[in-house]
């Protein structure tokens, strides 16, 4: 495969444009140029690092450093969705209800994938299995980070409403369906969104990735038409399963709203 080498210059022109971007943010004052920098800096840190764990991970291609490595993965998106939501759950719940979520998930579709279509030998090859649960956790972190924070938000606004519906007699359930549903449609946006403009707006980032190492393009499709479909379900399963437990969460055995459960 013909892969052409990115120097040290040619990744700074591509940092120097963030920095560009950093500045008129911090011009305009937006308040986030500082969010900005540090996820740039993050981003070269974690792949470095990435970079040299999968090197070693790859060469052993042994199932308890690949299962090493995606506990940290999951530990790590479960603390990403509880610190970008306005409104969170206290305690443990807020970093457990994502992380859970996304385990029952990410995890269950990336071992379909792997047993039942891709069939790697061994199944759990690191060349195939860590890129296929890295893109799925990221994009059901999305889904999951994007509806809790629609749940918890919209409850802490209309929480009179709320309280006023459970007063005329209604359920838990039916006194919260209406943000429970929103919820639901606001963390499926992304990937119904990417599944859209695939291919007609935007070349996704697996079948660039894999165009550019030199893999014929129609395989490169068929893997990306793959990994789309398993975004969207893992999305799916990952988002209604933490927002119907948030949604319980929400409410006592009395059937009162508690709001004093979110911070």
């Amino acid at each position: 495969m013909n892969v052409i080498s990115l120097s040290p210059v040619d990744l700074t022109i591509a940092a120097a444009l963030v920095i560009v971007v950093a500045m008129l943010q911090w011009r305009m004052r937006l308040g986030n140029t500082k969010s900005l920098l540090i996820a740039a800096t993050r981003t070269i840190l974690q792949l470095l690092l990435l970079g040299m764990v999968l090197k070693i991970v790859f060469a052993a291609s042994n199932l308890y450093w690949i299962a090493l490595l995606s506990t940290i993965m999951l530990l790590a998106a479960g603390r990403e969705v509880m610190v970008r939501q306005k409104r969170r759950f206290i305690g443990s719940w807020g970093f457990l209800l994502g992380t859970s979520s996304m385990f029952v998930s990410a995890f269950s579709i990336t071992l379909l994938a792997l047993l039942v279509i891709v069939q790697p030998e061994p199944w759990y090859l690191p060349q195939y299995s860590i890129p296929l649960l890295g893109m799925l956790l990221g994009n059901t972190l999305n889904g999951i980070t994007l509806g809790l924070d629609s749940l918890t938000r919209n409850v802490w606004e209309q929480n009179s409403i709320i309280d006023g519906r459970l007063a005329l007699g209604e359920t838990w359930s039916n006194a919260i369906s209406d943000i429970r549903r929103d919820s639901i449609r606001v963390g499926m946006i992304p990937i119904i969104n990417a599944m859209s403009v695939a291919g007609l707006v935007s070349l996704p980032g697996m079948m660039t990735g894999q165009i550019l190492a030199g893999t014929p393009p129609l395989e490169a499709v068929k893997y990306q038409i793959l990994i789309m479909f398993l975004i969207a379900a893992g999305t799916g399963m990952g988002t209604i399963t933490a927002i119907v437990i948030g949604c319980r969460r929400l409410f006592d055995d009395r059937e009162r709203l508690r709001l004093d459960r979110l911070r």
